[in-house]
């Protein structure tokens, strides 16, 4: 895996070096956000992971993410906070990071964050080489909703369900394959980021709400939540 670590704390670097070099993992340090954007646009489809810290010299994290997204929408990107505020981790997931992990963590659970994101996004690349050519066949077909898992793509009544992130496919298309299904937020988590034991529920909340938002700017929406619960996918309402 080559991997780029935008951390201005080099105590930190240095500690997840050790463990880095441990996986035998290619890893690029950069201790400034502008410096580490500039890495990653040298050669964009080079990079399997980007962890990146939100407080950062020159560029924040967050506009370091809005950065890279323009360019990539396919590569992970962890981010790093000290903040434990839920808001904090909510902007970076919608500037398009796909989880983060709060000041102070474990190597070992950064390390496993890593591996479980990095073999969602392998597993997705494989599906999406299975043709080289467009299959119009739909995986999904509800009453009012269809996804295509080569193309990547989801309709709303025919029209199509724009920008969605990779996580954000996922997790729709994990909820539209068992329609009216209540699934919890920890399930979500193991099937959609393979976290078991030490995901962070925060994680599915920020998700489903910027799916939801892209949903309803074509119609109406079929995320409900069940409290207490979880959350389901149900279209049979739309059109009433």
């Amino acid at each position: 895996m080559k991997l780029l670590m935008i951390e201005d704390n080099e105590s930190v670097s240095e500690m997840m070096k050790m463990f880095f070099l441990n996986e035998e993992w290619d890893v690029t340090f950069e201790y400034d956000g502008k410096d580490g954007l500039d890495q990653f646009l040298a050669s964009p489809d080079s990079w399997d992971m980007v962890t990146l810290d939100l407080n950062l010299p020159t560029m924040d994290g967050v506009t370091v993410c809005r950065e890279i997204r323009k360019v990539s929408t396919t590569v992970p990107i962890i981010m790093l906070t000290a903040r434990d505020s839920e808001s904090d981790q909510v902007i970076g997931l919608e500037m398009g990071a796909d989880d983060y992990v709060t000041k102070p963590f474990s190597p070992i659970t950064l390390i496993a964050r890593i591996k479980a994101l990095h073999r969602r996004a392998v597993l997705t690349d494989d599906t999406d080489k299975v043709s080289n050519e467009i299959d119009e066949a739909f995986d999904v077909i509800t009453d009012h909703f269809k996804m295509n898992t080569k193309t990547r793509e989801a309709y709303l009544d025919d029209q199509l369900v724009e920008g969605l992130t990779p996580k954000e496919f996922d997790l729709l298309l994990t909820l539209a394959k068992k329609p009216r299904q209540v699934f919890s937020r920890e399930k979500l988590l193991e099937l959609v980021w393979d976290y078991q034991y030490f995901g962070d529920e925060r994680t599915v909340d920020a998700h489903i709400k910027k799916l939801r938002q892209k949903i309803e700017k074509v119609g109406p929406q079929v995320i409900q939540t069940v409290w207490g619960v979880g959350y389901k996918f149900d279209d049979s309402g739309v059109g009433e």
